[in-house]
Formats: structure tokens, C-alpha cells, sequence
């Protein structure tokens, strides 16, 4: 192997190490028996919510992986792989992910790191179920106003009850 080419694979390694040290998450996939026209329109699906996907080497994995401390990846590397990256939020990629598999069994999930902890396929589809961000919060904020409103309840009813006294 030429000086170049080991000097390009270098930056690779790199690169992706660097993508998974700013990872909020990062999936693996497999993706054999996928047509263009299915692998157009899953990599649309994780555009659109911020996740890239990349098909890597999988030597390049194993190394980025090692020097970003993910060593334990090293055994879902085998056969071809692609990794859904998402620096953001980090149940994206389950989700479509999860999503896309159950529609197409050409794809398949083996594994990756959500939050800095490296998790199973058994891990990511149960990350895939639970509610996203914005349905949290709004569940969160529903839970804060409903004591809110049963005070604010209880106090125009002794109000309107005071009322009524006054007007006897």
C-alpha cells in the first residue's frame, strides 16, 4: 500500500472517530438487499431529522471506534455497514431506523451507541418506542398545569360560593 493511501485511510479513521466523539448517537446498520430507490428514501427520512448516513469500511469502523473508546463496537462490524450519525438528538435514528425495518426487512439494526453508552439491538428498539422530545415535554407541561387548574378551580368556587352568600 502506497504512503497516499495509507495517509488517506489515516484521515478516514480520523474522521469518523471524530463523528463519534460529537455523537449523540450512532447506529449500525445493515443494508444489504436495499435498492437505490429504498436507500433514497431512508437517507431522506434521517436527513429530515437531522441524522446522516454514511457507508463505511468496516476496518475504518473498527479503528474509530477503538480510538474513540467504543472498542466494544468492533463486533457488529461484519458484512456491509452503514452508521446513521446523529449529533442532536439521539432517539432519531432508532426511531426511523426501527421504522424503516419493520417495513423492510431487507435492513437490518445491529447495534451502536446511544448517549455515549454503547447498546444492543434489544436496547435501540426499546429507545425506538418511547415518545419523542417535544411529546415529553408536552406531557411534562400537562402534568405541571393540572394541580394549577384544579386551585384555580377550587378558589372560583369558593368565590362563587361567597358570592351567593352575599347576594342573600
Amino acid at each position: 500500500m502506497s504512503n497516499e493511501n495509507i495517509a488517506m485511510k489515516a484521515k478516514q479513521v480520523e474522521e469518523v472517530t471524530e463523528r463519534f466523539n460529537n455523537a449523540a448517537s450512532a447506529i449500525v446498520v445493515d443494508y444489504r438487499g436495499l435498492d437505490v430507490a429504498e436507500v433514497t428514501e431512508l437517507r431522506t427520512q434521517l436527513r429530515n431529522a437531522g441524522v446522516s448516513m454514511s457507508v463505511i469500511k468496516n476496518k475504518i469502523l473498527t479503528r474509530a471506534a477503538d480510538k474513540a473508546g467504543y472498542g466494544d463496537l468492533k463486533d457488529i462490524f461484519n458484512g456491509p455497514s452503514a452508521v446513521a450519525f446523529s449529533d442532536e438528538d439521539a432517539i432519531a435514528p432508532a426511531k426511523i431506523l426501527k421504522k424503516f425495518a419493520d417495513g423492510n426487512d431487507k435492513l437490518s439494526i445491529k447495534g451502536g451507541l446511544i448517549e455515549e453508552k454503547i447498546v444492543s439491538l434489544d436496547e435501540i428498539n426499546v429507545y425506538a418506542t418511547l415518545p419523542s422530545r417535544e411529546d415529553l415535554l408536552s406531557m411534562l407541561a400537562s402534568a405541571l398545569q393540572d394541580p394549577m387548574r384544579k386551585i384555580a378551580r377550587a378558589v372560583k368556587a369558593v368565590a362563587d360560593k361567597a358570592g351567593e352568600g352575599d347576594a342573600a
